[in-house]
């Protein structure tokens, strides 16, 4: 099968791979999308990305397709069934595990991360990974269901009534999923930082009451903020926006090194409560519902399409393409 193979450090090549052998546990999916993530840019340049990531891999943990082959102890999925794919794998076992928080695990494993994934014409994974799609829905929303599905974990993390005064900080892709489900919850307001002008108008159509540039944002007091760039500069705007008793969710995911400059008398003084988000614990299916009846819209969100052949150049000139959400289409 032809795959874009992530050698090492801002190395990808596409390759002719042999198939995989298949575990009795284990189905062949034909891969029909995949998305491209902010964590697979962070893998491409070196990265951990949920876990330690060891090339040669071929990354693309949003994916999915048609099931065309099944182990023999598979009983939950068939040969033709559409799905989604849940990339998270948990080892069972450890203390995170056997306490319910099975995404701190341990041993934690990921297809397109410690497993090949998505960027390739084939993906095997656990059956039990498998969900399967209405007709309805596209592949294309289909491979966006684990993003959104890790928006759904951090949107647990923050509580709403419709008093509350929202901001987010980032205006893209992952910004755009949280608009939609805050606007859902009759909040007061909800301003969303970003500097792109090129996205305004979708983030307005979206149900922002005002988008500001990042500069303007730190005039605003928000009872909730929720981070979602990663970048020292809007995490520090996401604590001095937060009003007192406030909630600040950094959802961005930034790289190993980066630090941020925080008083902590700040966050002693206005009381506020700081919370992070890792992937997305038994959201799978919410999300896939979440599409399916078009209270979440992703597919409008999707602004360039590529195809397999081409991801070694757009891997390393992503940055300059001005990328909201990419897919790749097989």
């Amino acid at each position: 099968m032809k795959a874009a193979v992530l050698q090492g450090t801002k190395h990808m090549e596409v390759l002719d791979l042999d198939s995989e052998s298949l575990s009795p546990l284990e189905v062949v999916v034909k891969v029909k999308s995949c998305g491209i993530c902010g964590t697979d840019q962070h893998i491409y340049h070196g990265h951990p990305g949920s876990a330690e990531v060891r090339p040669p891999i071929v990354l693309g943990h949003e994916l999915a397709g048609e099931v065309v082959e099944v182990g023999m102890e598979v009983t939950n999925v068939q040969i033709g069934e559409r799905v989604s794919i849940d990339p998270n794998i948990y080892c069972g076992t450890c203390e995170y595990c056997r306490s319910n928080r099975l995404h701190l695990c341990n041993h934690l494993q990921a297809v397109g991360v410690t497993r090949d994934g998505g960027m390739g014409e084939y993906c095997v994974v656990l059956a039990a990974n498998c969900y399967q799609i209405p007709e309805q829905m596209t592949y294309e929303e289909a491979a966006l269901v684990e993003p959104l599905g890790c928006v759904l974990h951090g949107f647990r993390k923050i509580h709403l009534s419709s008093l509350s005064k929202v901001l987010i900080i980032g205006g893209g892709f992952i910004g755009q999923l949280f608009l939609q489900l805050v606007k859902k919850q009759n909040v007061e307001s909800v301003i969303v930082s970003e500097p792109a002008e090129n996205k305004k108008e979708l983030l307005y159509q979206l149900g922002a009451d005002e988008v500001v540039h990042p500069l303007n944002a730190s005039k605003w007091e928000a009872d909730v903020v929720i981070e979602c760039v990663g970048r020292p500069e809007s995490m520090e705007l996401a604590v001095r926006s937060a009003a007192k008793g406030g909630q600040v969710l950094l959802f961005g995911v930034s790289s190993p090194e980066t630090t941020i400059s925080v008083a902590p008398f700040e966050i002693f003084s206005k009381e506020l409560t700081i919370k992070g988000s890792l992937i997305n614990p038994f959201t799978h299916e919410e999300a896939i519902s979440l599409i399916a009846k078009k209270v979440v819209e992703v597919r409008s969100l999707i602004s360039h399409r590529f195809a397999i052949d081409e991801l070694p150049a757009v891997m390393a000139d992503y940055p300059n393409l001005k990328v909201t959400k990419a897919v790749i289409n097989y």
